[in-house]
Formats: C-alpha cells, structure tokens, sequence
C-alpha cells in the first residue's frame, strides 16, 4: 500500500463479529474507493512489527476457501453525528403543533446545527429550529432542499447555559418564547415571531428529529445536551386548549438505544449512533450521584456531531470458517487497484475440539478503548520513519472519518466515553507505529501483543487464542480447557465478568502469566444487547485522558459505577499481583534481580541466566522494563507468598508516580513496599492451597525483548522457564 498522507484509503474495512470458532461465519465490510472490484485471501498474522531490525512483518498465507475471482467493490459512506427519531402524531385539518423543549449548545460554530426537526421521514418537507454562531434560526427545507431561514428576533444562546424553548406553529407563522434556567429558575430570555411558508400543516410531515435533520442519515447535527421534548395539538383559534400528543422522557431505559414516549406507548424514540446518556439535566442538583437513584436529575441525552456507534456497511465478503482451521491471528486481506487492507480477526477452538494447554488471551477491550486514537504526533518523524520502513500508512490524526478513541474528545470538548467496533480501526493493523521510538519499533496494543505470538511460534509452543470478549461471554468457562493464560502487553480494561473470570480461573488451579503493564486498572460496560460496544467512565482519579463531569461516573449501558477498579473493590494487584505504579515517556530500561529471586522456590525462573542485570534491550523503547511500570501491595490484594524476583531500575527524568499512588506531593497513599521507588516488579507467586501459579512482569515494554539476539535472550529464558513449569504443572 502507498504510504502517501491520504485523508480517504483506497480500500478499508470492518468485521462484524471480531471473532468465530470453525464453522462459524465472519461478515466483512468493505469499501472500496469508485466501487473497484477487489480480491480477498487469509493470512494468519504472527508478527506484525515491520521494523527492519526486528524479526519481520510475518503474515503466513492460509487456505480458507475463498475464491480466487474479485469480488464486487462498493465504496461505503461513513455517517457521523448522533440523533433521536421518533413519529410526530398525527394532525387534523387546522391544527398546528406546538414544540417544547430543554436545550444545552456545547459547541458555537457557524453551520446549522438542528436542535429539532419536523419533517418527512425521507427529508423532504421539513422545518428546525437550528443554532448558528450562538442564534437561534428557524429554517425550511422543500424536497430537500433549503427553502429558507429566518432568525428568530435577536435571542443569543450562551453554551452551556440551559434554556427551555416554546415554539407554537400556525399558518405561516410560529410563536416562539426561550427561558434560561439557572439554578433551577427559569427567566424569560424573550420571545419573537417569525414567518413560515407553510399555510396548512403537511400530512406528510410524519417524524421529529432531534439534535438533527434527517436524511437517511443525520445531518446539521447538534452538540449539546436536550431533555424533555414534547408536543402538544393546538387547533386554530384554541391556542390556550393545548392537548399533550407526545412526551419522551429521556430518563427512561437508560441502558437502552430508545426512549419511550409517556402518552403513546408505542410511539418510541430511536437513538442513532449512541448519544451520551446518564448525563446531568438542567435539574442536576449534586444531592444524587448515581442517576438510577434519582432518574428525574439524569434526564438529558448528550448528543454529539462525531458520534459514531455503526457505519451501517453492508456486507461485502462472508467468511465461513473452515472445519479444522487452528486457533490463532488471522487478517483477511483485501486489494484493489489501488491499495489493499488487513482486517484482523481472532479464530478461536471449536467447543467440541482438541485444546492446546495454553491460552493466549488477546486484549480486545483494551483494543477498542484505544480504537482510532488521535495523538497529535503523526507528522514529521513518525510520518517519516512510516514511510521508510513502509508500515501501515493510514493514522487517526489524519484519517478522521471513522471516529476517535476513549482517549480523545468530541468536537464540543466532552470526552469520548462509547467506542465502537463496528467501524474501521487503522491502530488494530498489521505494521501500525504508534511512536517514533528512538530504540525500538514505538508499537502498541495489536501489534506490540504480537511479539507474543511470534516468539510462541518460533518457540514451538502450541496456543489456542481466546479473546476478551470470549471472556465476557463466558466467564471461567472460557479458561477452564487450560493449564496458563498468557496476557498481552497491556490488558487494561475489563468488565466485572472478565475479573471475575481471571479470580475465579486461578482459585480453581489455573496458571496466569500477566506479561505486561497497567492491567486490570479501568473498569468498563459491555452489554449484551450491544455486544460491539464499549464504555468508560473516566471517574476519580488515575492516569486519565479526560474526567468524567461531577455527577456522571455511573455507566448508562450497564449502570455500573465507572472508573478505576481500585475504587470499585477489585484493585489490579488482586488479578495480576502488581498494579500501576509508575509512568514514563516510551522509554524502556532493564530489570535487577532481587536477593529473594535466589531462594529455591523461585530461582528455577533464572535458570540458564547468568547476569543480575536483565532486559536493556529490546523492540519497545531500547528495554524489557518500561513506559509503565506496576508494583506490587498486599493491602491491595497481591497473594500472600508473592515474591518481588526482580525489579527495574535506570529510568528516565519523565517516569513519575501515578496519581492514585499520591494523596499530596510528599505523602504517599500507601506505605513503603519493598523495592519501591520508580521501578517495575517481576514477581513470582506460587501454587497453593488449590490456587494456581502467577508470574507478572510488571511492564508494558517486556514482550519486546523477546526477540533479541535471535530468541536467544534473558527475557526470553525466563518466559521459556515459566511456561515449562506452568504448563507442565496439574490443574
């Protein structure tokens, strides 16, 4: 693929489910730029770092019975922006609706940004009221198109004011009066009449959409918060005998992509591609913080121009996984004359099949959280160093149309807290680069994780891949069938399933070898009935990228309380027996074997190691310790018996403690652990009373050095030395 900067790929896609066992059948999406046919074949992806100095991009081709012939291309759009739809009742002749709402603007810009729209389902005859540059203006559409737009007298909306707006329609006219709301109190902001073409109301004019017009897809989309829509039926010369048609009351079915309506059951509000809910409504009083206990406070949906839950592509290519395919990485590749792509997905072992006795747990949560993560870093060396090496060309900061991360903010400046997979990823690729990294390959999430497997392979270990949504789905029972658990790089975010699937697994005996950093640490919603979607609540304290407004740390997809698992009783210690500690810039440094590490029970792990100093090497900043580091701390939960066998040291001026760690710049929130300080723990807990093993490495860089000096390395004995032991131990 050309490693041009280019805002649109030339061919790009997404599979829906991420992963299938033999058997099952995988749904491709694909665009393809001017509808060109293109070719698809499978590869299993063992490697996917494509630096020069490291092994190799390893992409082995497999036979999955697709056929050689092109398939037919079609270039699918992509339709950000989130809405509510719901149908309009219906009117006799010489009545006229009356429209009111409670309305937040987040974002002052100068295009229309619809607050609510009557209209034709299909977008033809409509009327909104819209914001812009801070008006209010109402505008008409005929067939489609723009009929005309008056402002509405000279009433300034201020963001992130409140306001309640009245607008009652009559022939070629409608009465519009605006409240501001401050502090619970409503205060007139003035009132104006302006005209409208219309002389009867159309029949047709069947939908109201809010926070944008509707034309198959949202357009002038508003970024803002809105509650309490409603309706009423005004007959001419009746104005003050208004009867109540409709209320929706975005309180309710919280968890849910629909809002019902409390006079016409049926007549539901759909949710397109999943507004913000569980957010503080003009009546947000700080008495209440949880909004299950007091739904009447949590009335407002958050709506945003670059929401984006579903590209909505049809599917392009159905992949039905061959009988006997093993479990493993896979892509499916997919080009046409212009480019190509590689979609990855995860085959995991049949149910009635044979096992491997390890299981390699892929992190796809944690992939999703990071899902098309914006950094700001792509140009100059990183853009450069893409094109030398020719790695993945395509980066968030420039390819903006599939959405953004947990880890970035909507347009308004609110942070991202749903994430999708039902959309391209360009991080989750084959020969992605996320840093310029002086010493290594800068690789995070899917490829780092694949330092992994292709050390398993060149190894010799046979694994099954299980994936963290495998893992949700089916609690223990998903481990169970094995004697270890390998974790990647960076398994940072679990539901309270996969936590308890992972406690559970080693109190009935099974072995875990968490092999990175800053695991275990956010807690996050899945549900069931939107299995591709993903929330965080970035809540009280922690390393965050954003922090979550006072009073919306609960989860609207499961109504969980969000944030750290530190503050939700289940600390990453009790997992993984050490937790984040330490952050730095992508730098990587070396580990220093303890005193402890040479007492029986745990110097088996350095067996065929001769030197004290370990990993300054390595793909992922120059070194198997570092960017972030985890320790570990009995009051959190790391078992009784853990042994700190080594620990790092040699890090930079930019590694610091993380915030949890602190209660103020000179007084620790925990007292002194042993090797403490800026540094990472390897530890080494043993097998007891039933329990299984645990082998952490503290370290988000470790997987890197794994390939060093032909496989032929300290980091990689001591991973060898574990897996010989673990699997080879009873269950």
């Amino acid at each position: 693929m050309s490693t041009e900067t280019v805002a649109v790929p030339a061919i790009i896609g997404y599979v829906d489910p991420l992963r299938a066992c033999p058997g099952g059948t995988l749904d491709f999406k694909i665009s393809s730029a001017g509808g060109r046919p293109f070719k698809a074949r499978v590869v299993r992806i063992d490697c996917a770092d494509p630096n020069p100095a490291g092994p190799g991009m390893k992409l082995q081709p497999v036979d999955a019975g697709l056929p050689s012939t092109p398939h037919p291309g079609t270039e699918q759009p992509v339709h950000a922006g989130s809405c509510a739809l719901a149908p309009l009742p219906a009117l006799a002749e010489g009545e006229w609706p009356v429209l009111e709402l409670v309305f937040q603007s987040t974002l002052a810009k100068p295009a229309l940004q619809a607050l609510a729209c009557l209209q034709e389902r299909g977008g033809g005859t409509a009327a909104a009221f819209c914001l812009r540059d801070n008006r209010l203006v109402l505008a008409e559409w005929r067939s489609g198109a723009p009929a005309g737009e008056t402002q509405v007298g000279d009433l300034a909306i201020r963001p992130r004011r409140w306001y309640r707006l009245k607008a009652q329609f009559s022939a070629q006219a409608v009465d519009v009066s605006l409240a501001a709301i401050v502090d619970g109190v409503e205060r007139p902001s003035g009132s104006a009449q302006c005209r409208l073409s219309w002389q009867a109301w159309p029949a047709a004019v069947d939908t109201l959409a809010l926070a944008a017009r509707w034309a198959g897809f949202p357009v002038d989309c508003f970024n803002g918060r809105l509650e309490h829509p409603r309706i009423f039926r005004a007959g001419a010369g009746r104005k003050a005998e208004q009867e109540l048609l409709a209320a929706w009351d975005f309180s309710a079915e919280m968890t849910t992509q629909r809002v019902p309506c409390s006079v016409r059951p049926n007549a539901f509000a759909e949710l397109v591609n999943a507004p913000t809910r569980a957010v503080c409504s003009s009546g947000w009083t700080g008495k209440h913080m949880d909004w299950k206990t007091a739904p009447q406070d949590y009335a407002a949906i958050h709506f945003h121009e670059d929401d984006l839950s579903d590209c909505a592509w049809q599917t392009s290519l159905a992949l039905r996984i061959p009988a006997g395919m093993a479990s493993a990485v896979y892509g499916l590749v997919v080009e046409n004359e212009l480019g190509s792509d590689t979609i990855p997905f995860f085959v995991t072992p049949a149910p009635d099949g044979p096992r491997a006795r390890i299981a390699y747990l892929a992190s796809t949560m944690t992939y999703l959280a990071y899902a098309n993560h914006a950094r700001g870093n792509y140009q100059g060396e990183l853009e450069e160093r893409i094109r030398a090496w020719g790695a993945y060309p395509y980066n968030p900061d420039v390819v903006q149309q599939f959405g953004a991360s947990t880890y970035n903010y909507h347009a308004d400046g609110s942070g991202i807290s749903l994430s999708s997979r039902l959309r391209p990823i360009l991080g989750m690729r084959p020969g992605y680069l996320t840093f310029a990294d002086q010493k290594g390959s800068g690789l995070r999430h899917f490829p780092a994780d694949s330092h992994l497997t292709d050390w398993l392979r060149v190894k010799g270990y046979e694994f099954d891949v299980i994936t963290d949504e495998d893992l949700d789905d089916d609690g223990v029972a998903a481990l169970q069938p094995y004697e270890l658990v390998l974790t990647g790089s960076h398994p940072e975010y679990h539901t309270p399933r996969m936590m308890q699937a992972l406690l559970q697994y080693r109190r009935q005996g099974g072995h875990l070898c968490y092999l990175g950093g800053n695991g275990f640490y956010w807690k996050i919603a899945r549900p069931a009935h939107a299995p591709h979607m993903l929330e965080i609540r970035r809540a009280e304290g922690g390393i965050r990228a954003w922090a979550a407004e006072p009073g919306e740390y609960y989860h609207q997809l499961d109504g969980g309380y969000g944030g750290l698992w530190r503050r939700n009783g289940c600390p990453p210690q009790k997992v993984g027996g050490v937790g984040f500690t330490v952050q730095g810039l992508f730098e990587g440094s070396y580990y220093r074997r303890t005193p402890e590490s040479y007492a029986p029970e745990a110097s088996w792990i350095f067996e065929g190691v001769d030197a004290e100093r370990i990993g300054d090497f390595g793909l992922s900043g120059g070194g198997a310790a570092g960017f972030e580091l985890d320790q570990v701390d009995e009051r959190l939960g790391t078992p009784d018996g853990t042994i700190v066998v080594a620990a790092s040291e040699g890090h930079g001026p930019s590694f610091m403690t993380t915030p949890e760690e602190i209660l103020t710049w000179t007084l620790p929130a925990a007292t002194t652990r042993p090797h403490g300080g800026i540094c990472g723990h390897m530890i080494y807990t043993a097998p007891a009373g039933g329990e299984g093993g645990l082998f952490a490495v503290g370290s988000i860089t470790f997987l890197g050095s794994l390939s060093h000096n032909g496989y032929d390395n300290p980091i990689s004995t001591i991973l060898e030395n574990c897996i010989k032991h673990f699997a080879a131990s009873e269950k």
